[in-house]
């Protein structure tokens, strides 16, 4: 039963792609169409609507194909109508789809034909006794076999069962140069990865810059506010209570004594700048025992599950400390989530770290700062974060960094 589920499930992905390839065919035609009324100037609206939906379908397609996931290889378009027109006709993606709209047109139905024609095949073949029993003369000729006799009709079985075993592994091999065909037309070329990997790469560069600069100045601040403050308050107590000790002992050690408690707080400040930076628990217990901290002093109840055998490279493990943490404290002000969970898993070459909550959900990095600066942050070490969080819950933030073996 599991090779007939197969079988009918290979013949209607195949009657999936044909249909898209129908329906390509018609965005390919009006891709054609509206181009050339644009060239009168009365098409650009229309051209432009067509190439949004257009790539909406080709995105669609990729999205379906099985194996690794094929990214869209558009270049952003934004501005008014004539700027995204020009961005689309110097994209070499734009062309590539209308190859691809044109070729899986002339393949996906004569594929589906083929693959429905040979089960018929097959269907007649195996039913000849029955048909040659029922309306002798109706087959006359089967794959060069005469239907003249009830012999011949049962030898005409055999071809049909090779056909029917061809008609049951076909649909498999055309799916498969289905998905090249997708794959080769659809999927970025090696240039277009690169540039947008040089992109890529420069927009995370003057990101890192922007936020180490915005790291420093944050640190100045806290310690001229801070530290600096207290530091300049106890020198000046402690010149006053020299200035007091021969004739008035008792303020003197008043002053004394302000300046020992200044000097508390101070080094109390002085230390939380340093956990901002690097937290000490890092150096001591590792980024496992860092996360346990983290988890023993969160505001909701953390279920903890860390496999990290070996210790990471230090700039790692403090980028993604500060995201549990970060990410903590979104949990606990905003999601109204009853727990949180965290993973935290070294997979050979990379570390993945998942943090979950029961939460309301609803959470969007384009509109709160948070999750758009663990994304910068984690982008320097050409990380990866997915974040899934729909209306009701649950919200779920996926990391993957790469790391040295």
């Amino acid at each position: 039963m599991s090779g007939v589920r197969r079988a009918w499930r290979e013949l209607g992905r195949l009657a999936v792609a044909a249909g898209l390839a129908c329906l390509g065919l018609g965005c390919f035609l009006a891709t054609l169409l509206t181009a050339g009324l644009s060239l009168l100037g009365v098409g650009l609206p229309l051209l432009d609507r067509t190439l949004a939906g257009t790539r909406e379908l080709l995105d669609r397609q990729r999205h379906r194909l099985p194996g690794p996931p094929v990214r869209s290889p558009y270049r952003p378009v934004a501005g008014p109508l004539v700027a995204r027109l020009r961005t689309a006709a110097g994209d070499p993606a734009t062309y590539r789809d209308l190859a691809f709209l044109f070729a899986h047109f002339c393949f996906a139905p004569v594929a589906l034909a083929l693959a429905v024609g040979l089960w018929l095949g097959a269907a007649q073949g195996l039913a000849l006794p029955l048909i040659h029993t029922v309306a002798p003369g109706a087959v006359d000729n089967y794959l060069g076999v005469p239907i003249d006799s009830p012999g011949n009709a049962a030898l005409a079985m055999v071809p049909a069962l090779l056909v029917g075993v061809g008609a049951y592994w076909l649909p498999r091999g055309l799916l498969h140069l289905d998905d090249r065909l997708t794959r080769a037309l659809l999927a970025p070329t090696a240039r277009a990865a690169l540039v947008e990997r040089v992109e890529e790469l420069t927009d995370t560069r003057a990101q890192t810059v922007d936020a180490q600069a915005a790291e420093l100045r944050r640190i100045e601040r806290d310690l001229h506010d801070g530290a600096q403050a207290r530091l300049v308050a106890m020198a000046m107590n402690l010149g006053l209570a020299e200035e007091l000790l021969a004739r008035d002992p008792e303020a003197a050690r008043g002053l004394v004594a302000e300046a020992r408690t200044s000097a508390g707080t101070a080094l109390s400040e002085l230390r939380d700048v340093v956990r901002g930076i690097h937290p000490p628990v890092l150096a001591d217990r590792g980024l496992a025992g860092g996360v346990a901290a983290l988890a023993l002093g969160a505001a909701l109840p953390v279920d903890l599950d860390v496999d990290l055998p070996d210790r990471l490279a230090p700039p790692l493990e403090s980028a993604l400390y500060f995201t549990v943490a970060e990410l903590l404290t979104n949990a606990a002000r905003h999601s109204g989530a009853a727990r949180v969970a965290v993973r935290l898993r070294r997979l050979d070459d990379t570390v993945a770290l998942t943090v979950s909550d029961d939460g309301r959900g609803g959470a969007d990095p384009e509109r709160g700062t948070g999750l758009a600066g663990i994304r910068r942050r984690l982008a320097a070490f050409d990380g990866r974060v997915r974040i899934s969080s729909p209306a009701g819950g649950p919200t779920v933030v996926d990391v993957e960094l790469p790391c040295e073996s």
